[in-house]
This record gives structure tokens, sequence and C-alpha cells, in this order.
């Protein structure tokens, strides 16, 4: 049989698998502090006694693109954008911790303050619990402050302040919840220079048109190594009535 047919076979998966990343980025171009993902992946020239005209594609890598998202004002004090590099910390049911972009947080029936996603806020010292019938400020350090809805006007407690960290993007592991981790295993140092708005969010850095763009261009690459795998078909079958033919 045609080597070939193992050849496209091999840039056909992968295809396929860059096509699957791309929907995935283009899924969340509207979820909050979303990071695209690239697929990157390298051909292999076949070894052997033969010249070598034929290559096999192989998994290279998937990156993360740490690029800042847009900026969204919504004026709610409960949302904050990280400025610049940094990332919030959030505490995981194990008690380890994983670190998010997605700064819509809530404060759910106990007081605890917490992502969307349920994950409660990582405070200098543990998670954030907020007084009842108090409204939260958010200072650009990340003090959080707790500000009673009665009795004296503007007398505000600081209550806690996020922690926020900077660890190097070389060392982060994007996890199958979205959050990101050190490769260590070990919680990042909290660093005094991240600072973050309130009253915004951080939008997606998928760049919808460049995905589309993107996908459209995989799928004309898939059909041409589908259309390989067909030629190499039909070449083997025209080789065997031939054979047969002679015999």
């Amino acid at each position: 049989m045609d080597r070939l047919i193992y050849t496209a076979m091999t840039g056909a998966k992968h295809v396929f698998m860059q096509q699957a990343g791309t929907a995935n980025n283009l899924a969340n171009a509207s979820t909050v502090g979303f990071k695209a993902q690239e697929h990157r992946f390298r051909a292999v020239p076949v070894l052997s006694n033969a010249m070598p005209t034929r290559a096999f594609v192989v998994d290279a890598s998937v990156s993360d693109v740490f690029d800042a998202g847009p900026v969204m004002f919504t004026g709610r004090n409960l949302d904050v954008s990280v400025q610049g590099r940094g990332w919030l910390a959030v505490q995981m049911p194990d008690g380890s911790e994983a670190y998010t972009r997605a700064g819509s947080l809530d404060v759910n029936v106990t007081g605890l303050l917490q992502t969307k996603g349920g994950y409660p806020v990582v405070g200098d010292g543990g998670p954030i619990n907020v007084p009842p019938d108090n409204n939260i400020e958010i200072a650009p350090d990340g003090t959080v402050s707790a500000v009673p809805r009665f009795g004296t006007p503007n007398n505000a407690n600081a209550i806690g302040r996020l922690k926020l960290v900077n660890p190097q993007e070389a060392n982060l592991v994007r996890g199958t919840d979205g959050l990101f981790r050190l490769r260590s295993g070990q919680p990042a140092e909290a660093d005094a220079t991240v600072r973050v708005a309130s009253g915004a969010l951080e939008g997606s850095n998928v760049n919808v048109t460049d995905a589309m763009v993107n996908l459209i261009s995989l799928s004309r690459q898939f059909e041409m190594q589908i259309k390989m795998l067909q030629t190499a078909d039909t070449n083997a079958q025209r080789a065997d009535q031939l054979l047969s033919l002679n015999s």
C-alpha cells in the first residue's frame, strides 16, 4: 500500500485538532478573561533507505496566548480588571491555588467573595468574607473595603486584600477548568506591583476575524488531505487491476 495514505492521514488528523482548537477559541470569544490557544505542529521527514520525499506531521506544542483582551467598563463595584500583567488568585476545592483574569466577582449567601464560577477569591489571610448589609469597594492595589449601607456614610472598613500574582507566563499551565496554575503545583508569591481597575472587566483576547479566516483555511487543508487519501486509494485499486490482468 502506498505510504501516502499514512502521511496524508497524519496531516488530516492534526488539521482536525487545529480546527477543534480554533473552534474552542471562537466559542469563548465572549468569555470574560479567556486566553486563546494556538496549536503548533511540525513536519518530520520519513527516515528510510529511499530518498526523503515524504514527511509525517507530529505535535509540536499547544501554546497559550497571554495578550490582554479589551477592557469593558461595567460600573459594577464587584467587577475588576487586572491592569497589564498579573492574575487574580482563587482557591480550589482541594485547597490549592489557581489563577484567572476573569474578575467578575460575587458575594455568596454566606458572605464569601468568589468568582462567577464559585471559586473563593484568595486574600492576604485566606478567603475574604464580607459582612452583611455592606457594599464593597475594591482599590487599585486590591484592598477590599466594606461600606455600611446604613449608618454613617462613607465609613469604609478594609476587610482584606486580593492576592494578585505575576508569575512567569512560561511557568503557567492551563487546566481543564480553564484556570491557570504553576507547573510546580506550588502557590505563586503575591506581587504588590499588580494593579486592578474596579468597575471594568477584561474581555476575551480571541480575534474573531482571524479565527474565522483560520478555520476556513484549516477546512480547505483538511479537504486536501482527504483528497490525497482518496487518490492513494484510487492508485492502489488501479495497481491491483493491472496486476490481476498480468496474472
